[in-house]
């Protein structure tokens, strides 16, 4: 099973969300989602890279992504933003359950997220727990028709884990997870993951596959 660390840096919490991702270059995990789960269909594979460290209440990501397309047309919080040239984190803060969590980021940080389980399906997170997620997206906050060409952007966001129900309180929290890649509807699609996927077709609910994830 995939496993990843992720370290403390208590400092994170006095930062403004565009001074996070220089520091977590400094102190951060960082590793490739490159996962290539289903190369028949979908062969494309752009260079996606992920930095991550907590604090006492917040998990810090910052993704990079160099690509060939970029799109960013869903504008609104829990609008399809699969679609558009995408990042995401799928966390199960209880691994004795079937309960997780998906935090879905199209390039302008625009965020569809929900509470998933394979007995209920998913419920979209309600509005006043999506606007606690902060963002910063390095090619800013307007939406834009596909445009092609050679790209490289990065989008940072700050996760309260209360939001999942998690405390950190100085010991190690196991949870499990996946990071995931996507753009359904550009002109190069493609669907990738930190832990591979065994399925037939690109889905990434399979929370079976998630690798463990420990909050160090």
């Amino acid at each position: 099973m995939y496993q990843l660390h992720i370290p403390y840096i208590p400092s994170l919490a006095s930062l403004s969300m565009p001074e996070i991702a220089n520091a977590l270059e400094d102190g951060g995990v960082r590793f490739p989602v490159e996962s290539l789960n289903w190369p028949a269909e979908f062969p494309y594979r752009p260079l996606t890279v992920v930095t991550a460290a907590h604090t006492d209440d917040t998990l810090f990501i910052d993704f990079l992504v160099r690509c060939n397309y970029l799109r960013a047309e869903n504008y609104l919080d829990n609008s399809p933003v699969s679609e558009d040239s995408c990042v995401e984190v799928y966390l199960q803060p209880d691994p004795q359950s079937d309960r997780y969590f998906t935090f879905e980021f199209n390039c302008v940080g625009v965020l569809n997220s929900a509470i998933c389980s394979q007995a209920s399906g998913c419920a979209p997170l309600p509005e006043d727990q999506l606007k606690r997620v902060r963002r910063y997206a390095s090619v800013g906050p307007r939406p834009f028709r596909e445009v092609e060409g050679s790209f490289i952007w990065s989008v940072a966001v700050a996760i309260p884990l209360d939001i999942m129900e998690l405390k950190y309180a100085g010991s190690p929290l196991l949870l499990r997870g996946n990071f995931n890649k996507c753009a359904s509807a550009t002109s190069q699609p493609h669907y990738l993951s930190w832990a591979p996927i065994s399925s037939a077709h690109p889905d990434f609910h399979h929370p079976e596959s998630f690798g463990k994830i420990i909050l160090d």
